[in-house]
């Protein structure tokens, strides 16, 4: 038997066809259900799809900052161990550029995405989604893009024009 028989005997992809398993194939495993499939499926669109019910201000989002994510991102997200989140004194056209979020960052959407999936660090994901709505309006006044009491949620978000919106070529998502 060729390589190639024993692939497709196999129920492997070839050729950009994908072929059936055939009967011996191992059990590993359950399927997973929609549920757990719709459990995992968190993504955010720079359009606001994805976004999930809630809100919050940088009003609020300031004690969660300084409890969750100063120890990293510094006091008001101006530098620690990890990346500047706010405070750039640097273009991004300088000889060392900063890339905090309000001179890099293209969509107000993606620092949500972001704090929501994997911040903080030693817990991600474990930010409610009110949480994570002021923790991202925080980061936005930071970054002088928002008022410390806009009040951020699905709606608004999206609306929010980050400064660097057009800095990049946009690929659109299915």
């Amino acid at each position: 038997m060729s390589m190639r028989d024993a692939l497709l005997a196999a129920g492997f992809v070839f050729g950009g066809a994908v072929c059936a398993l055939s009967a011996e194939a191992p059990k590993l495993g359950i399927p997973i259900s929609p549920a757990d499939v719709a459990a995992w499926d968190i993504s955010v669109f720079p359009d606001g799809r994805g976004l999930p019910p809630g809100n919050g201000t940088a009003r609020q989002g300031r004690a969660l900052f300084d409890a969750q994510c100063a120890r990293c991102h510094g006091a008001g997200g101006r530098g620690g161990t990890a990346e500047e989140l706010a405070g750039s004194t640097s273009p991004l056209n300088g000889p060392d550029p900063d890339k905090t979020i309000g001179t890099y960052w293209p969509y107000a959407t993606t620092v949500f995405d972001m704090t929501r999936r994997s911040m903080p660090m030693h817990a991600p994901g474990s930010l409610s989604n009110d949480e994570a709505y002021a923790v991202t309006a925080y980061l936005l006044f930071a970054n002088k893009i928002i008022a410390e009491d806009f009040e951020i949620n699905r709606e608004s978000l999206p609306l929010v024009k980050m400064p660097n919106r057009d800095g990049f070529d946009r690929i659109d998502a299915p």
